[in-house]
């Protein structure tokens, strides 16, 4: 209930309720840009031209998170339904 003034007196109104807004399934594409995402923010593409032109090999460590990055993502995509929270750092590999 909300309480409500009109024209000077008082009178309590049920509240309006909410419209709904229809929940758009989460597909497959969604999980697999957000794991674009997140290899972009390691800069992932950075370190395999550097080593393709230097031939200095990829840190082992940024290595292995993009692996289970992109392992998260395989893994995430095959759920039936896909949660909604997808995103949420509870179903990615850690970054520290």
């Amino acid at each position: 209930m909300r309480f409500a003034v009109i024209s000077g007196s008082r009178e309590w109104t049920e509240a309006l309720p909410e419209r709904a807004m229809p929940q758009r399934a989460v597909e497959v594409e969604d999980v697999q840009y957000e794991a674009r995402r997140r290899l972009k923010s390691l800069k992932i593409e950075e370190w395999r031209v550097r080593e393709f032109v230097t031939g200095t090999p990829v840190p082992d460590n940024i290595r292995h998170l993009a692996l289970q990055i992109e392992y998260a993502a395989q893994a995430i995509g095959r759920l039936s339904p896909i949660p909604a929270d997808y995103a949420d750092d509870v179903y990615w590999p850690r970054v520290w």
